[in-house]
């Protein structure tokens, strides 16, 4: 492999492990619920208000990120959002009321914005249009990864040193990556994507495509966040399971996510060397994953964690093959140089409009309808933000760029 093979794999790498643990952050309140429930007398609407905190800064910050990591670049722009949201994750080891665990989150929250713009943009720029589905997919098991290793490590620690270890571990692992990411030199090829070209940004909330990917995003995050936010509830509360236990058939929901976007990213990439369009590689890619997600609210009528975990898990290996050609679509109509600003207001609309799933979640439990109305949500998202997808974008084309700062799309 030559050199510039050996630092784009490196930049794949790394970026896979800063959203490892961006989603180790996120989730390890989720995991330590009870324990924190118990220490500080909570309610779960105090729970879905730290929640919604996170997922607002999130929302508005991602306005302001994917510009950011267009106009400043990868290196030093995804240096600086893992430093801050590390130490964010590490300062609710020393929160002690809900106001401070809401001023912890919103930072939180805030800062991993830059993770998804930032990923997403690492593979338009550094891969070819039929490589980047693979860069993608792999980067898109990253949040599985850590929603897998977070239920099987983090209690223990929890358990072993105390809930705060958990986030000062977590924490302390980020600020070592940023040393490791600043310290890599990529080679000179792929170095020519770093320097940000002028782009007009307003222009593209005149996009239909635009449009296309932010109504996917609401419509496919919501169910994300739910499920990051509640599964490990839904199991305490519906199966008895206790917080030593819970953490493993919430693992095996996330190892199903991760094999769902390495899948997703493969997927199209074998349609397409089949002779098959773009258009039809990708559209096709996405039913087949929003059909997969259909049966999930049957976990209602199972009996058994472990059966439970498996339905969930399909729908988690659905919702990541989804989002990888999401994104996929992204990098397929809009150039690279646009592509984080454009992601960007995209993940602001999932992550805004999610905070209604989550609010939802805590009426729900509160009224005693359980997680029956918010799964049967989940179950039906994926085949309207298709539909929304094929309204909007009727026929995908590779992009092309006029490269006078305004965006050209190629249709």
């Amino acid at each position: 492999m030559d050199q510039a093979n050996r630092g784009r794999w490196a930049i794949v790498a790394l970026v896979f492990v800063a959203i490892m643990l961006n989603y180790v952050d996120r989730q390890i309140l989720a995991l330590l619920k009870p324990t924190l429930e118990a220490e500080f007398g909570w309610s779960d609407g105090n729970y879905a208000d730290m929640l919604s905190g996170f997922q607002v800064a999130a929302a508005v910050a991602f306005l302001g990120t994917g510009w950011f990591i267009d106009r400043v670049g990868l290196k030093r722009g995804f240096a600086l959002g893992v430093a801050v949201w590390s130490l964010a994750g590490m300062a609710h080891a020393f929160a002690t009321t809900v106001g401070g665990f809401i001023a912890s989150r919103v930072v939180l929250g805030a800062a991993e914005s830059i993770g998804t713009p930032a990923a997403v943009k690492s593979a338009a720029t550094y891969f070819t249009p039929r490589e980047r589905s693979i860069a993608l997919g792999i980067g898109n098991t990253a949040p599985n990864v850590g929603a897998i290793v977070t239920p099987l490590v983090i209690p223990a620690v929890a358990v072993a040193f105390g809930w705060k270890a958990a986030f000062l571990l977590a924490g302390g692992a980020g600020l070592i990556w940023v040393v490791f990411w600043l310290a890599l030199r990529v080679p000179a090829v792929a170095q020519s994507g770093e320097v940000p070209a002028p782009i007009r940004w307003a222009s593209l909330f005149r996009r239909r495509e635009t449009l296309a990917i932010a109504l996917a995003k609401v419509l496919s995050d919501q169910v994300w966040f739910f499920m990051l936010a509640w599964l490990p509830d839904l199991f305490h509360r519906m199966f008895g399971l206790q917080q030593g236990t819970v953490g493993l058939p919430v693992a095996l929901a996330y190892c199903m996510a991760a094999a769902g976007a390495l899948t997703g990213g493969w997927l199209p990439t074998r349609f397409m060397a089949g002779g098959w369009s773009l258009n039809r590689a990708r559209k096709t890619t996405l039913l087949i994953y929003a059909v997969l997600i259909l049966p999930v609210s049957l976990v209602m009528l199972v009996s058994s964690p472990w059966t439970a975990a498996l339905l969930l898990g399909l729908g988690l290996f659905a919702h990541q093959g989804f989002s990888t050609n999401v994104f996929g679509v992204a990098t397929d109509v809009v150039p690279a140089r646009a592509v984080g600003s454009t992601i960007g207001i995209a993940a602001f609309c999932g992550n805004l409009w999610s905070i209604v799933l989550i609010q939802l979640a805590a009426v729900s439990l509160a009224h005693g309808w359980g997680y029956g109305p918010l799964l049967g949500i989940c179950s039906i998202s994926y085949l309207v933000a298709l539909g929304c997808v094929h309204l909007l974008i009727p026929r995908i084309v590779a992009v092309e760029d006029d490269g006078s700062g305004a965006v050209a799309m190629g249709h």
